[in-house]
């Protein structure tokens, strides 16, 4: 009787063992959907797996503004490139829209500010029935340069 004890005490600590230790390669789900990710990091959600880049604003030769797309997540950021560092003493930010309509609708943006270079992104903005568009903005000129509506 000890043996088969012992026996099954063994089996159901391997069985506990196997389902805490993730496999190689194992993929974990998004920790948002929608407009559900709003305002959420796509790093820290999981979003930024799958994404892909739908629109892309360009300013004074080096600035870059992504729209990424997780199609996952269903949710969209901006990502900012400055490769060669700030060429002017005041901040420039990129930054998304979400709109109800194309071109109509204003609901909501967030912004990033470019860094001293390289790159960063914003948090999320959801939902796939969304028209959605980047903009890089210099703020000590107000001029403002945009992608696309996708």
């Amino acid at each position: 009787m000890k043996r088969v004890l012992a026996k099954m005490a063994t089996v159901s600590a391997a069985a506990l063992t196997m389902t805490l230790i993730p496999l190689a390669g194992t993929s974990y789900a998004a920790g948002c959907y929608g407009a559900g990710c709003d305002n959420l990091g796509p790093v820290s959600q999981s979003c930024d797996g799958d994404a892909v880049t739908k629109a892309t604003a360009y300013a004074d030769g080096s600035l870059k503004a992504e729209l990424r797309w997780s199609p996952a997540c269903q949710a969209a950021w901006v990502r900012v490139t400055d490769p060669s560092g700030p060429n002017a003493w005041w901040p420039k930010y990129g930054y998304i829209e979400k709109w109800s309509g194309h071109g109509s609708g204003f609901l909501r943006s967030l912004q990033v500010t470019f860094p001293d270079p390289g790159s960063d992104w914003s948090n999320m903005l959801g939902g796939s029935s969304y028209y959605y568009r980047v903009c890089i903005k210099d703020s000590g000129t107000n001029h403002v340069d945009c992608s696309t509506f996708w």
